[in-house]
C-alpha cells in the first residue's frame, strides 16, 4: 500500500455505522446520507439476502455479520469516499468487530419489534452522534455538521492544488477533485476570479464557489476554495519539491466542456439536455 493511500485512510472518518433498534429510522437516515455524501451503502437486510444468506441472528452469527459488514465498508472506502452501513449492531462486541470511524446511534424508540433483539441490545458506550427526536432530514444535517467538524481542513497536511475558471463547475471537474483527494488527502481549489470579463466567463467567484461546495458535499472539509486573480502564467525557480501532473480523465469525461454547458447542449452532469427524462 502506498504512503499516499495511508494518508487518506488515517486522516478521514469515512466508515460510518448507523446503529439502533429495528424500526428506529436507521435506513431512512442512511438513504438521505447516501445521496448527500455519494456514499457506498450496505444495508443489513440487503446484505443478508444477497450476500450472506447463511447467517442467522444468533450472537455468533451477529458477530460474524458485523465483521463482514465492516470488511465491505473497508473495501468500499479505499477509493477515498464514504461507506455507510445501517444495522442493529446490538452489542459492544459487534461494534468493536465492525470497527467504525464514525458512529450514529438512532435512539428514537425504547423497544424494537423483535423481543430477542431488545434483550440483546446494549446501549453504546461510544458514539459520535445520538439522535433522539426530530425529522430524518434534521438528523442528516446534524450528522453532516459533525462529520465536517471531525474532518477539519489541515494546512500542514499534504495537499493537492487545482487551478481553474470552472465556468461552470461540472462532473469532469468534480472527478479531478476526487482523484486529487484520493492521491494526496485534501485538495485546494484555486478559483480564478474571471467573472464578467467576457462571454466565456459569465459567472463570478461567489457563484462558482457555491456551485463547487454544493457539488462536492461528500468531500466535506477535504476541499478548500480560494480566490485567485486572473492567473495566466505559472513560473517557478529551481526545484522546490512540487509534483506537477496532468490528470487524465476518461474519454467520456473529456467530452464534457463548460463551452457546451454554456451553450445549452449538455448539463453539468455531462448528459445531453435533449435526452433527459421528463
Amino acid at each position: 500500500m502506498s504512503s499516499i493511500l495511508c494518508i487518506i485512510l488515517d486522516m478521514t472518518k469515512r466508515k460510518i455505522l448507523i446503529m439502533g433498534l429495528p424500526g428506529s429510522g436507521k435506513t431512512t437516515l442512511a438513504e438521505i446520507l447516501v445521496r448527500k455524501l455519494n456514499a457506498a451503502w450496505f444495508n443489513a437486510d440487503a446484505v443478508r439476502q444477497d450476500i450472506y444468506s447463511e447467517l442467522g441472528f444468533s450472537p455468533e452469527d451477529r458477530l460474524e455479520h458485523a465483521k463482514r459488514m465492516g470488511k465491505l465498508c473497508d473495501w468500499a472506502k479505499l477509493g477515498g469516499g464514504y461507506a455507510i452501513a445501517d444495522f442493529v449492531c446490538p452489542t459492544q462486541e459487534t461494534r468493536q468487530a465492525f470497527n467504525a470511524d464514525f458512529v450514529v446511534w438512532v435512539d428514537r424508540i425504547m423497544e424494537g419489534r423483535y423481543e430477542d433483539t431488545n434483550k440483546m441490545f446494549e446501549k453504546p458506550l461510544n458514539y459520535d452522534v445520538r439522535l433522539i427526536d426530530g425529522t430524518a432530514d434534521e438528523w442528516a444535517e446534524k450528522v453532516l455538521e459533525k462529520l465536517n467538524e471531525s474532518e477539519a481542513w489541515d494546512n500542514q497536511a499534504p495537499t493537492a492544488l487545482l487551478i481553474g475558471r470552472y465556468q461552470p463547475f461540472h462532473i469532469g471537474h468534480k472527478t479531478l477533485v476526487a482523484e486529487a483527494i484520493k492521491r494526496t488527502g485534501q485538495c485546494c481549489i484555486a478559483l480564478r476570479d474571471v467573472g464578467g470579463i467576457d462571454e466565456k466567463n459569465p459567472y463570478d467567484f461567489d457563484k462558482v464557489k457555491a456551485e463547487i461546495h454544493s457539488a462536492c458535499t461528500e468531500f466535506g472539509n477535504k476541499i478548500k476554495v480560494v480566490e485567485l486573480p486572473n492567473i495566466m502564467d505559472v513560473f517557478y525557480g529551481r526545484g522546490v519539491g512540487y509534483n506537477i501532473e496532468q490528470l487524465e480523465l476518461s474519454k467520456e469525461l473529456q467530452e464534457v466542456s463548460a463551452t457546451k454547458i454554456r451553450a445549452g447542449e449538455i448539463g453539468q452532469d455531462g448528459k445531453p439536455l435533449g435526452k433527459r427524462p421528463e
